[in-house]
């Protein structure tokens, strides 16, 4: 027997409530998932340097991709998305990823 599906859940860390949601779904569902490990929108001081955040900023991209390669398929969280889940989808989308939104009017190849 296969492993099951790996979904990755891409958005904004401030729908973390919604992101937390589509992962009980997702999980109930059978799928493993992975997602952002931190949320970037809170205050926390490893992100309290602003040279050091843009740092740490860039390497949790670096991660995030690395997460969308892993994957087997990617889930958009959120009623709207910014630049950095704009340029995932289109990263995902260039691996050949299939991508699901939570809220599909939201999707910019549509």
């Amino acid at each position: 027997m296969g492993l099951p599906r790996i979904v990755v859940i891409c958005g904004s860390t401030r729908f973390a409530t919604e992101m937390t949601e589509a992962d009980l779904r997702e999980t109930c569902a059978g799928r493993i998932v992975v997602k952002p490990g931190c949320d970037t929108k809170s205050p926390h001081q490893l992100r309290s340097v602003p040279v050091e955040a843009e740092v740490l900023k860039a390497r949790l991209g670096d991660l995030h991709r690395a997460k969308i390669r892993l994957a087997d398929e990617v889930l958009v969280v959120g009623p709207c998305i910014g630049d950095s889940t704009r340029a995932e989808i289109t990263y995902a989308r260039s691996l050949g990823k299939p991508v699901r939104f939570t809220h599909p009017d939201v999707d910019p190849g549509a």
